[in-house]
């Protein structure tokens, strides 16, 4: 029997994935969570083989939650269930240590079968997502770059931003402008969309 606890902000989204799992005489649900902490409280309490969690949740994001459950050397595996095929995303889901990446809109047979491949050692990503992202390339910016972006989007000025990772007006100018080169950006605002839609902030 594979043991799972799923993490997802929407109880109805929660539900139904948790319903259809149940159906599979393999799967058994055995903790479910509507934020990043209380998933990890679940994983570390509870030791499932599987943690199926979503990306963008209240408190840490699923990412945020395979990297911690990684760091601790504990045996769950995870596997991310999200709307964003965001190749961004997939590339620092990879990073974290996450075994399986699919999208909610996947046939539950495909999830189930995930589940299987990822409980037994491997891992499972979707032919399609594998080739986005492999297009999409690597993440051309740097940490102090999206810091500055992320910010940016917030709609802070340049000196407010400095204050705030404590660096110059004018470095965070350069940083700002960088950004927006390196991602053929004509501004900031620009930059900081696009960034946001291939998943690098």
């Amino acid at each position: 029997m594979i043991r799972l606890v799923i993490a997802e902000d929407q109880t109805l989204v929660l539900g139904a994935i948790a319903a259809l799992l149940e159906l599979e005489d393999d799967l058994t649900i055995i903790g479910r969570a509507k934020d990043g902490t209380a998933a990890l409280d679940l994983v570390r309490t509870l030791v499932p083989d599987i943690l199926l969690t979503d990306i963008e949740m209240p408190g840490p994001s699923g990412i945020d939650v395979a990297r911690d459950i990684a760091a601790a050397s504990l045996p769950t595996r995870t596997i991310i269930v999200t709307t964003f095929a965001r190749p961004g995303y997939l590339a620092r889901a990879r990073t974290a240590g996450v075994r399986g990446y699919l999208l909610k809109d996947a046939p539950v047979e495909q999830l189930a079968a995930a589940i299987r491949t990822v409980a037994t050692g491997g891992t499972f990503i979707p032919p399609d997502l594998m080739a986005a992202a492999w297009d999409a390339g690597a993440d051309p910016l740097t940490a102090r770059e999206r810091d500055a972006l992320r910010l940016a989007e917030e709609g802070l000025s340049n000196k407010d931003i400095a204050r705030r990772l404590g660096l110059s007006p004018g470095t965070v100018r350069n940083y700002l402008s960088t950004a927006a080169g390196k991602l053929n950006a004509a501004n900031r605002i620009e930059a900081g969309r696009i960034a946001r839609a291939n998943g690098w902030l």
